[in-house]
């Protein structure tokens, strides 16, 4: 028996366990038992802007409901491919359930693609699995924060990646909001190492920021009710909370200060507004916020430095962001669906604390 937590669509809150016997594997098919995945505010961007990017069409449900990719470990529980062994573990993109069958090719040491063809109109990023035996990347020892940051450190590598291709539009200082989010964080850790001449301003709630000063990520945190502190330099923004009235503050207090506007993801659900993710922001003072899409931006970063220098790139900052994230967030496992499904919701509401990591083993 496969058992998968299906999603509303329509109202994100409401959950069920969906339980369905497991079909007969197709040729060449592998079944992927899943071990563990990590619940964090990118899938809560998964799913507020999942009609926008397709994500609820890579594990699909039925009817208003969908299912929320995660990230996470599996082992092989079966297969009719001759090349991937009964036993081996992967890691990569993974329905919040127990089991998903893929169609692999590509077949590498390191990895391999499903090829399933409701998954070929996607980004092929999304597709993508490593064979953790010969995976560069894989540490037994840290599986838990390849987890939590790995995915969301590699979005904030690319946003760096981007704003220093673009010399930073001429700007001297970048401004983060949900400072507190482990995507924030990795920008942060990245700008901070290739970057050090931009002063990085993190914006988070009140209650935030003591733990935000204490990641030592920043120059400078500023609560949000306090944005009309903000010093007017030549400034760019990176969005990722999607809380309209905010963004409208920043470009209010900044105006022709702002250089560029960048939205990302979307932490606080209950404000989104008519400038949130995806739409227009013609109406506030400044540049209009630009939707940052990271699959699109990894192809124009992996062209620049070629796959072997971007996989060395992103090791080496991996590797630093680690050492600075170190003991900043509790990892906490949970058992069950059931939990999954608790945390997602939680985490949709905003009342996760950002010092904790949380693990599903399903």
């Amino acid at each position: 028996m496969a058992s998968t937590i299906w999603v509303n669509k329509k109202a994100l809150t409401e959950t069920q366990v969906h339980e369905a016997p497991l079909s007969p594997l197709g040729q060449g098919a592998v079944r992927l038992r899943i071990e563990s995945f990590s619940v964090t505010a990118n899938n809560i961007t998964y799913a507020v802007i999942g009609d926008m990017f397709g994500y609820w069409n890579f594990f699909p449900a039925a009817g208003d409901f969908g299912v929320v990719p995660m990230w996470g470990h599996a082992m092989v529980e079966e297969s009719h491919c001759p090349e991937i062994a009964v036993g081996e573990r992967v890691y990569g993109y993974l329905p919040m359930g127990t089991h998903l069958d893929v169609v692999p090719g590509k077949i590498s040491m390191g990895g391999f693609t499903d090829m399933a063809a409701h998954r070929q109109p996607m980004s092929p990023i999304y597709n993508q699995y490593s064979r953790l035996a010969s995976d560069p990347e894989h540490d037994a020892e840290k599986e838990a924060e390849r987890m939590l940051f790995g995915p969301l450190f590699k979005t904030g590598f690319l946003i760096e990646a981007m704003l220093r291709r673009e010399s930073w539009f001429n700007a001297e200082t970048l401004l983060i909001t949900s400072a507190s989010s482990k995507t924030a964080m990795g920008l942060a850790s990245v700008a901070k190492d290739l970057s050090p001449s931009i002063k990085r301003i993190g914006l988070t709630s009140k209650g935030n920021v003591g733990f935000v000063v204490g990641t030592g990520l920043y120059d400078e945190v500023i609560a949000y009710d306090a944005v009309d502190t903000l010093p007017k330099t030549a400034s760019v923004c990176v969005d990722f909370a999607g809380n309209s009235r905010l963004l409208r503050a920043i470009h209010e207090r900044l105006a022709s200060h702002l250089e560029y506007s960048c939205l990302v993801g979307a932490t606080h659900v209950d404000a989104r507004g008519p400038n949130s993710a995806g739409a227009s922001g013609s109406e506030m003072p400044g540049p209009k916020p630009i939707l940052f899409f990271a699959p699109d931006h990894a192809v124009a970063t992996i062209q620049e430095l070629g796959s072997k220098g971007f996989g060395e790139a992103v090791g080496r900052s991996w590797k630093s962001f680690l050492t600075a994230a170190d003991g900043v967030v509790d990892i906490e496992t949970h058992t069950g669906l059931e939990a999954a499904a608790s945390v997602f919701v939680e985490t949709l509401q905003g009342r996760t604390d950002p010092q904790k990591g949380i693990i599903i083993q399903p």
